[in-house]
This record gives C-alpha cells, sequence and structure tokens, in this order.
C-alpha cells in the first residue's frame, strides 16, 4: 500500500477481512456507459469522459458497485458473495478534490433480503465507529420499495410512477414533480397531423410522419434520437399532462412524504398511514418490518436510526432500502449505500442477483479525525 493511501486504510482493510468479504480492485477506466444509464442525473454530470481509439466512449471510475458488479458477471463467480474495495474515485465536487478514496462492501446474491439489508448497515456503522471512535453516528433510512407501492396504489399510471421514481432522492426534481402532478403543464403547440397522432397514441404513425419529416429537412434518422424514440417522449409527455391526482390522493401523496420518525415507531407509523389513506401495502410493509426487526438483532443504536419516507439517494440504480450515516448534527455524509436488485440484470446479468452495498468517504473521515484533540 503506498504513502498517497490515507492512514486509516490499514484498518478498513483489516475489518473488510473480518467481515468474510473479497477484496477486489476494478480498472480505474471504465465503459462509459453503464454509468450515464444508470448512474442517474447527479453523478453523469459529474464524471470525467474521454474515448477509445475505437472510437468507444470511457471514463474515469465515478464510483465502485457498477465496476464491481461488472467484474463480478465477467468472472462468473458464484453467489452469494460479498465484495470489499478501497481505492480512488474521480468525479467533480462543488466542495474538495476532484480525486479522493472511497471504500466499501457489496453484497451480491443473498436472498435474505432483510438479513443482507441489516448486515450492509451493520458493516457501514461498524467501519465507522472503528475509524472515527467516541463519535456520534446518526442513521437516516428510506425505502424506494415503500414508495413505489404508494404511487402504484394510489393509481398513478407508468410513466408518472417512474417520473417520480427517479426524482426520488433529489429534493428539488421532487418537488417539480409534484408540482407539475397537482397542476399538469398545457400541451404544447403541436402541429394538427403530429397532434392527432399523439392524441391517438399512435407510435407507429407518428415515427413515420417524423422519419418523414426529416428526411423532407435532409435530416439522417439515423443521426441523434431515432424517430421511434422521438415518437414515444412525445406520447408519454402527452400522457403524463392528462393525468392530475384526486385532491384526495395527492393530500395522501404528502402526507406519506412527511413521515419521518425513529425506526422503532416506523413500522406503526406506515401502518396508520395506510390505513388513513385506504391504501393496500401489505408486502411492501411486511418486507419493511422485517428489515427493522433484521436491524435490531444487529445490535445498532436504534435511538439514532430515522426513517424519512421522502429520503433517497441521487442514484438511479437503487430498488429498495437507502441509507446515509453522518456525524451527529453533521452536514455531509460520511457513508451511503442501498439495494440495488435490477442492477446486476440491466448490466448483463444472465439471471437476476440480488444485491445491497454501501461506500464511505474516507476524505471526509480524515478531515473529522483531524478535528478531534
Amino acid at each position: 500500500m503506498t504513502s498517497r493511501y490515507p492512514a486509516i486504510s490499514t484498518d478498513i482493510i483489516n475489518l473488510f477481512a473480518t467481515r468474510n468479504t473479497h477484496a477486489v480492485e476494478v480498472a480505474i477506466l471504465q465503459p462509459a456507459d453503464p454509468f450515464l444509464d444508470m448512474a442517474g442525473e447527479d453523478l453523469r454530470r459529474r464524471i470525467f469522459l474521454t474515448e477509445s481509439e475505437t472510437g468507444q466512449t470511457l471514463c474515469l471510475r465515478p464510483e465502485f458497485t457498477i465496476p464491481v458488479c461488472l467484474d463480478h458477471i465477467s468472472s462468473q463467480a458464484g453467489t452469494p458473495r460479498r465484495y470489499s474495495y478501497l481505492g480512488e474515485v474521480f468525479r467533480q465536487r462543488r466542495e474538495g478534490g476532484n480525486e479522493f478514496f472511497q471504500a466499501g462492501i457489496e453484497d451480491l446474491g443473498d436472498r435474505d433480503t432483510a438479513e443482507a439489508d441489516a448486515r450492509s448497515l451493520a458493516d457501514a456503522h461498524a467501519l465507522l465507529s472503528l475509524v472515527l471512535p467516541g463519535q456520534a453516528l446518526a442513521i437516516t433510512l428510506g425505502d424506494q420499495t415503500i414508495f413505489e407501492a404508494v404511487l402504484a396504489a394510489l393509481g398513478l399510471p407508468r410513466g408518472w410512477r417512474m417520473r417520480l421514481a427517479r426524482a426520488f432522492g433529489s429534493a428539488l426534481m421532487l418537488e417539480a414533480a409534484l408540482a407539475d402532478l397537482a397542476n399538469p403543464p398545457r400541451n404544447s403547440q403541436l402541429s394538427g397531423p403530429v397532434a392527432a397522432l399523439v392524441l391517438d397514441g399512435n407510435l407507429e404513425g407518428l415515427s413515420a410522419h417524423i422519419t418523414s419529416g426529416m428526411e423532407e429537412a435532409g435530416l439522417s434518422a439515423s443521426a441523434g434520437r431515432a424517430p421511434s424514440d422521438i415518437a414515444r417522449r412525445l406520447i408519454e409527455k402527452a400522457e403524463l399532462r392528462s393525468v392530475r391526482l384526486s385532491n384526495e390522493a395527492f393530500a395522501a401523496l404528502k402526507d406519506f412524504l412527511a413521515i419521518d420518525v425513529p425506526l422503532d415507531d416506523a413500522a406503526q407509523a406506515l401502518d396508520s398511514f395506510a390505513s388513513d389513506a385506504r391504501l393496500s401495502l401489505d408486502t411492501a410493509l411486511e418486507k419493511f418490518a422485517a428489515r427493522a426487526k433484521a436491524i435490531e438483532a444487529h445490535g445498532l443504536p436504534a435511538g439514532n436510526i430515522r426513517y424519512d419516507a421522502a429520503f433517497g439517494r441521487p442514484l438511479d440504480y437503487y430498488t429498495g432500502l437507502v441509507f446515509e450515516i453522518a456525524a451527529d448534527n453533521g452536514d455531509r455524509p460520511l457513508a451511503g449505500g442501498g439495494r440495488y436488485d435490477r442492477l446486476l440484470t440491466l448490466l448483463g446479468a444472465k439471471r437476476p442477483i440480488p444485491g445491497v452495498g454501501f461506500s464511505v468517504w474516507l476524505d471526509r473521515i480524515e478531515a473529522l479525525r483531524e478535528k478531534v484533540p
């Protein structure tokens, strides 16, 4: 290990060895498409991009989860399997350097999702407790599954559920989406034939009309977005504009997003919300309660764990639990993670592989350690 590594690196690697993990190293230069497609808008705009001699778009490794999953798929390793890593990531940041160290664990293939979620949270907490002895830690949990179950139970069409799910984790995006849902924008001005095709939801006819218009304008249909993609997006926008939630349903959604309680009280709060709103959330609530019980079994400090129904993390691949751990009264997370059950299939795995993991920011940890007298 070189002197460039943080002084706490050895302690972290020793901890990983006691946690039944396989240490993994992944290339710094990565194919960019998986990050551009799946990482989320916030990370996409911070990536350092380049291009190979063959024209392939590449990037400096901006995080570890996607590269570790790609490496697992290519190695055809069996599951369950736990990977640990410690190395540099590269992305533009408003504060701090653009090159910094992260460490973490990716837990792949464990079908007991409640236990795997609890173990991931416990691993992250144990790491921070090791390198920040005596530091009070605050844990915030969210749940993408509960959020999406509420959207479905409210009867929102697929387009709106997708938009709101993508906004989960960004307060500004979620606020904008909810404003549009409460007061849908008026339809944009479209020409007569296009407006009629959009209104009818005629994807094939609209695609042909757009192709014809591009050819007349001397534009290649293979350059930029395909006519079918443009047509699909126009129809989707029209469908979104046509939906307006009832006042009762909109109030229920706002009530759900306002839930922010200690984890010990979260299951009861969610049960009460579902009952008051007359929504069927049984399956999602059962999984939530099982996870809460598993977290308790790991001995984590329940008084320092909160469930915030509006809390998410700005990465598109999360599907269930999301969490962050910060120093008590700290304004920046020291660790963050969550569940990503669809990610490996999207990356090319031949069968679904559940996954959950976390990363810690070593530069933020070191800055806190320096403040200790």
